[in-house]
Parts: structure tokens; C-alpha cells; sequence
């Protein structure tokens, strides 16, 4: 089941980062500046921020079996619409709609690791469903920019709507019937917003998405700019950066439950903020690659500790919880994708890694409060909940 369920993030990552992959080709066919083709990533950001949250309580009911299923299904076939469009503000909008799926899988497929595992298996398990998204990182973005590159951004499009109509199928298949994890009610999410350490956790997330995107959503017309990379080249870096990332994610997925998931994140975050420090040294692709090495590492498998971290804090609120981590992350994407946009529209784009390194900074500084919270117990655990259907292992 945990394989089926990182298959999902696998397809939902490879979708989300379709955009930034081709953010070149996009902005030549439809004529418009490279800041406005990052509409899409800002745009599709805010649909799962707001979706999240929102969606968390709607979604209680069901079968999760069902729901990640169809999920998935729209997920593909929108994309495949997508792929068939040629406007883009027609593209803007199809690809709002597309991305809704991603506020419902990437937390759920969360919650329900962390529901269906043992107490002390949870934080590895919860890590290993997030893998999916490093090996977006490592195989469907690099293809995505290759054949965006070759044959058009359309490719790219299909490649995603054929990897999540796959998906479905395998989670309707290794998923067991009648899964719920907890219901997530208004009560529960007044108990998660009087909960300072894990509101605070939440911060974290959307500081260093936003300091990560404002670089990470224009890395392609970055390395086409600055360095001259061409498709090849550009589909090497991806693969080399995703390659790392896989990497730093299945170290975190080893460890994190040894070293607590507040310090797997502090030390995710710490090797992103050093790449971003180090960035004006990349002065060639060779260069440019060794510089992005600590990035990866720490690039999903922050995401996964932070999603471990607040499971941790309160197992009864995690689908609500991990939610809100969604929310963050993308509200992160939103704000780094438009702070970038701006600096690149002002001949800013050499500086994008500064307005990244403050960022980076203040979501260390946050984390290390919610740390001292949650250790005077402003984190106290959720009381059980109820749940229908019965518990299984994986």
C-alpha cells in the first residue's frame, strides 16, 4: 500500500513541477514574458493552498480508497485537457482546476500512513509515502523538461496524465477498503489553532517554500540566462539536483524517527539556506550543480519531516494538520514564484537567492521557537478520536 501511495506523490510532484519545467517553451508558444508564464505555478499554488484546508473536513467521510483513486483520475485527465489548449489564459484556468487533486492526495496519502502504521513506524512511513516526490524530482521533472524541450510542453502535460491515470489504478488496487483516518471537524480545527507549536510548524513550511521558490520556480529561464544550458543540459541538472533529493529524502526516512523530526527539519533547512548562500559561486553548470547538492538534500526531505513533525505533535489532528503543512507549502510556492517574478521583471534575476537566504532564515528562527513550545508542552496531544473502520497495518 505504502508503494501505491508514493506512486500518487510521484504523479501529483511530476504534475506540480510540470510548470516550472516548461516555463520556456510555455512563455514562446503563447507569447508572453517568462514572469507571466509563472502565472501558472503561482496560480496552480494558490488552488492547493486554499484547497487544503478547505477540502480536509469535506473529504472525512469518505473511503480512501475511492478518493485517492478519483483523485488521481482528475488529476490525469485535466492535464491531458491541458496538453489540448491553445490560449493561455484557457491554460491558466484548466490548470487551476487540475491541481485541485494535489490538495487532497499529498495530506491524505499522509494521514493515511500515519493511521494505518504503528506509533513508532509512523515517521518512517510518512517519509517513505513522501519519496514519491524526490523521484518526481529525480525522473518526471528532468523528463519534463526534456520533452517540453524536444517536442513541445504538450509532451509534458501528457507524460503527467498518463503517470496519474497509471497511479489510480495501483491505489485502487493495493489500498484496503474502508480506510478513515480520524474526522477532522470545526471543533478539531479550533484545537489545532489553539495549539501554538504546531501553528508555528506551519510557519515554517510556508517560510521555506517561499525561500525556496523564489529561485527553485525560475531555475530553467535562470540556467538558460545566466549560464546558457541548453534542453540537455537543463534536463542533466534537474536529474543531478532530483538525484540528491531522492537521496537526502530516504536518509531522513532512515533517521528521522532516531533524530526527531524538529531536528531532521532544522538540518533539511540548514543545507538549503548553505546552497543559497553559495549560489553566486555557480558561475558554470559544473559549478552550478556541486553549489545545488546540499538544496536537494534538504529540499523534500524537509517537507517530509515537517508533515512527521505534525503527526507527531498531535496524531489525532493529522489530517488536518498535515493539511495546513499542504496549504503552507504551496502558499510558500505562491509567494516565492511571485517574489521572483517581480525581481526577474525588475533585471533582478541574479539576486533571486538573497530574497531566498532571508527567508530561509526566518523559518530557522521560527522552527527553533516552535521547538521550545512544543517542549513546555504548548503542544499537547489531541485527545483520541474516534475512527471509523478498523486499523490496519501496512
Amino acid at each position: 500500500m505504502l508503494w501505491a501511495l508514493l506512486a500518487g506523490n510521484f504523479a501529483i510532484g511530476t504534475g506540480v513541477m510540470v510548470a516550472s519545467a516548461t516555463i520556456n517553451e510555455v512563455a514562446a508558444y503563447f507569447h508572453v514574458p517568462v514572469p507571466t508564464a509563472g502565472y501558472l505555478i503561482s496560480v496552480a499554488a494558490l488552488v492547493v493552498c486554499l484547497g487544503a484546508p478547505a477540502l480536509a473536513a469535506v473529504v472525512a467521510p469518505f473511503d480512501r480508497r475511492k478518493l485517492l483513486a478519483l483523485a488521481m483520475v482528475w488529476y490525469g485527465l485535466l492535464h491531458a485537457a491541458c496538453a489540448l489548449v491553445s490560449d493561455f489564459h484557457l491554460l491558466l484556468l484548466l490548470r487551476a482546476l487540475a491541481v485541485v487533486p494535489a490538495a487532497v492526495f499529498t495530506p491524505q496519502a499522509a494521514a493515511c500512513a500515519g493511521h494505518l502504521m504503528p506509533a513508532e513506524q509512523r515517521g518512517r512511513a510518512i517519509t517513505f509515502v513522501f519519496l514519491g516526490w524526490s523521484l518526481a524530482s529525480v525522473l518526471g521533472m528532468p523528463l519534463n523538461a526534456w520533452l517540453s524541450g524536444m517536442f513541445g510542453w504538450q509532451g509534458a502535460y501528457g507524460l503527467v496524465a498518463l503517470l496519474s491515470l497509471a497511479s489510480a489504478a495501483w491505489v485502487w488496487q493495493a489500498m484496503p477498503q474502508q480506510v478513515r483516518p480520524p474526522r477532522f471537524s470545526l471543533a478539531s480545527w479550533g484545537e489545532a489553532f489553539r495549539m501554538p507549536a504546531l501553528m508555528l510548524s506551519v510557519a515554517v513550511t510556508l517560510l521555506y517554500s517561499a525561500g525556496q521558490f523564489v529561485l527553485f520556480a525560475y531555475f530553467a529561464p535562470y540556467f538558460r540566462t545566466v549560464l546558457g544550458a541548453g534542453v540537455h543540459q537543463l534536463s542533466a541538472l534537474f536529474m543531478f539536483f532530483g538525484a540528491f533529493g531522492l537521496l537526502g529524502n530516504v536518509l531522513m526516512s532512515r533517521f528521522i524517527d532516531r533524530l526527531g523530526a524538529p531536528r531532521g527539519v532544522m538540518i533539511a533547512m540548514g543545507a538549503i539556506a548553505l546552497s543559497l548562500l553559495l549560489w553566486p559561486l555557480g558561475v558554470t553548470l559544473v559549478l552550478a550543480g556541486l553549489v545545488m547538492v546540499p538544496w536537494a538534500m534538504g529540499c523534500f526531505s524537509a517537507n517530509s519531516a515537517q508533515q512527521a513533525r505534525l503527526v507527531g505533535l498531535a496524531p489525532a489532528l493529522a489530517g488536518g494538520s498535515v493539511a495546513l503543512n499542504t496549504s503552507a507549502m504551496y502558499a510558500g510556492q505562491a509567494i516565492g514564484a511571485a517574489v521572483g517574478g517581480g525581481m526577474i521583471a525588475h533585471g533582478g534575476m541574479q539576486n533571486l537567492h538573497l530574497a531566498g537566504v532571508v527567508l530561509m532564515a526566518a523559518a530557522m528562527v521560527v522552527s527553533l521557537q516552535a521547538s521550545r513550545l512544543a517542549r513546555r508542552g504548548g503542544a499537547s496531544a489531541a485527545r483520541p478520536a474516534v475512527v471509523g473502520g478498523a486499523k490496519r497495518s501496512a
